[in-house]
This record gives structure tokens, sequence and C-alpha cells, in this order.
């Protein structure tokens, strides 16, 4: 749903449906609730989004549904939660009403709960339940139906690298999802101990990563490109001291190398890190933009491409609009972050 406003611009209202975006898959809610009314033992339910999970309320036996759903949908359609309720909270006009839907902070799914064996099962039943936010995590709990997703593994991974000394890798969640598979894993992985993270020397020739490796042979397929932009304008209201911006600006260069990382081609063409000396100022221009002008200003910056070999893949402007109004215009390539 949108509107037009009176300056000819159109505003995003909503959306009349109720489709919601879920660890990137986006969901019909409906769907799931129509194959949830196929099942004999339920009478009605609503499936909400709640952060990283989708949440079933049903009105009827929930035991089961899991599978029955999982016969029937994709798994990132199946809930991670089922809710009973003795009927489901309507509204004036005789609708669901889902802001009166009971919250299920630290729920877990509606299964049988089998208590973590041994030291190695129970210290992974609380890093998943620490991770996850719910209040208890059995052995066969699986990871993904209690929410997870590839982030939160690779925080399982870091945590089974750092408790217990091994290095297990991130499939490893995705191959044993409950606690007590991915316990064994570990402990067949005795012995495997992760290297040690050492800095190399600088004065080395420093290869490319495979993430920069990728983003510069799209970038030299198409220098002018500007796909893989990523502007940042922060609005600043107030006064403002510009030398301490600019010297906070300094700070977080010389702090992270990679903004102020080129990727510069040898003579044969291979591409190599050229890691710049931490500045002691950063290079932060000051332009005077009218407020009515300052969105087409900005629109404008974010279309200069970068050079990734012959400057730094961060810039930054402040956009002056009044003496207590200004836009700080940060941009950077995707070599070196992300949204």
């Amino acid at each position: 749903m949108a509107r037009w406003r009176a300056d000819g611009q159109v505003e995003f209202l909503g959306r009349s449906d109720d489709q919601v975006k879920v660890r990137g898959f986006r969901i019909e809610p409906g769907e799931i609730e129509h194959v949830l009314l196929g099942h004999p033992e339920v009478s009605a339910a609503v499936v909400v989004a709640d952060g990283d999970r989708l949440v079933a309320y049903v009105v009827g036996e929930s035991a089961g549904l899991r599978e029955f759903l999982g016969a029937r949908l994709p798994e990132y359609m199946v809930p991670a939660v089922f809710v009973e309720l003795t009927a489901l909270p309507l509204n004036r006009n005789g609708k669901v009403d889902r802001s009166a839907l009971p919250a299920v902070t630290g729920a877990r799914p509606a299964s049988g709960f089998v208590a973590p064996v041994g030291p190695v099962q129970e210290v992974l039943a609380a890093v998943w339940a620490e991770l996850l936010g719910v209040d208890q995590v059995g052995a066969v709990d699986n990871f993904f139906a209690l929410g997870g997703h590839s982030l939160l593994a690779t925080r399982v991974v870091s945590r089974i690298r750092s408790v217990f000394d091994l290095e297990v890798p991130v499939a490893a969640v995705f191959d044993a999802p409950t606690v007590a598979g991915l316990a064994a894993v570990v402990e067949a992985a005795s012995g495997t101990t992760a290297p040690p993270i050492v800095a190399v020397d600088r004065g080395e020739r420093l290869p490319l990563s495979f993430a920069q490796q990728r983003l510069w042979f799209l970038h030299q397929l198409a220098p002018d490109s500007v796909e893989y932009n990523l502007p940042m304008p922060i609005p600043l209201s107030g006064a403002l001291d510009v030398e301490a911006l600019s010297a906070a600006l300094a700070g977080l260069v010389r702090r992270h190398e990679v903004l102020r990382t080129r990727l510069v081609p040898d003579a044969d063409g291979v591409p190599w890190q050229v890691i710049d000396a931490a500045p002691e100022r950063f290079d932060l221009s000051v332009v005077e933009v009218p407020a009515a002008e300052v969105e087409a200003w900005l629109a404008a910056d974010a279309a200069v491409p970068f050079d990734l070999a012959a400057r730094p893949p961060l810039r930054a402007t402040l956009v002056r609009v009044a003496e207590d109004e200004h836009v700080l215009a940060l941009a950077m390539h995707h070599v070196v972050g992300d949204e």
C-alpha cells in the first residue's frame, strides 16, 4: 500500500497482506494456516513471524503438527514453536486480534523434552539456549526448529572452538542439528585443535581473500559500475565539531586496515593487497548544499565509482545544510563491508 504525497513522491505505507520475511525467505502465513487447518485436530490457526522464527497458534492438539507440516511444506515454512489455545483472540469486528496473541519469549518447540546427557551435551545445550534465546534445550531438539540459522551456526562453532579448543566445521551443525548429534561430532573431533591466528608480516606480499578476489574480478569487468557501492548518509542535528568528527574517522581508519587497503595488480595482472599507512588526519571535505538539493546531491555522490587500485574503498563528505544541520555522506565499496 502506498499513497501519492502532495509533492508528487510516493510514500510506502505497508503491505495489504500478511507476507513476512524470515531468514531471507518471503512467506505467506496464510499458506501455512491453510495446511494446518487440514489437520483433523486443528479447528483454527494463526501463524506469525517472531524475529527469525515462525510461531503457530492453534486451537486444538499440537502434537505431531511439525511432522504433519514437514511432509507438506518446505522446511523454512515449518513453524519453530506451536502454541495451543482454547480460542483465538478476536477484535470487535470478529477478526483475529494478532496483537492479543500471547508472547512466546523463551518458548521452545512443543515436543517431548529429552534432557542432555553428559558434560558435552550439557555445555552445548547451554550454548544453544543462550544463542537462541530459549529457556531450555533438549538433547534431541533441532537447532533450526528452535530458530537457528547459518549466522548463529557460525557462532555455535566459535563457542565450540573457545570452550573445547576443538575445530568443528560449520557444516557439522547442518549435518547434525541436534545437541546429541553435534556432541557426537565434538567427541569424535577430540585432538583436532584450531591453528593459532597470527598476524602476517606486513612487509610480505599479501594475497587477496576469496571474497576480495570475486569483487576485484567483477570490478575489472565493469570498473565504472556502482552496483557494489554502499552509501550510508548519516544525518547530524545540532552543534557539530568538525575537527572531532574528522579525528574520529581517522581513528576508525587507523584501527581497521581494510579501510585503507587498495587492491593493486602487478605487472602480470595479479592483484595484491596494499595497506596504506595509518593517516594522522582524515580527508573530510565539507560542502554547502541547500536543503532542497540534499537528496539529489547524495544520489549523485552514491553514483561515483570507486577505483580499488588508486584509492581506499571508503570516502566521506560532510554536507552542511545549515549551521546546526549536517549530513555525513559515508560511502564504501562492498569489498570491505556490508550493510
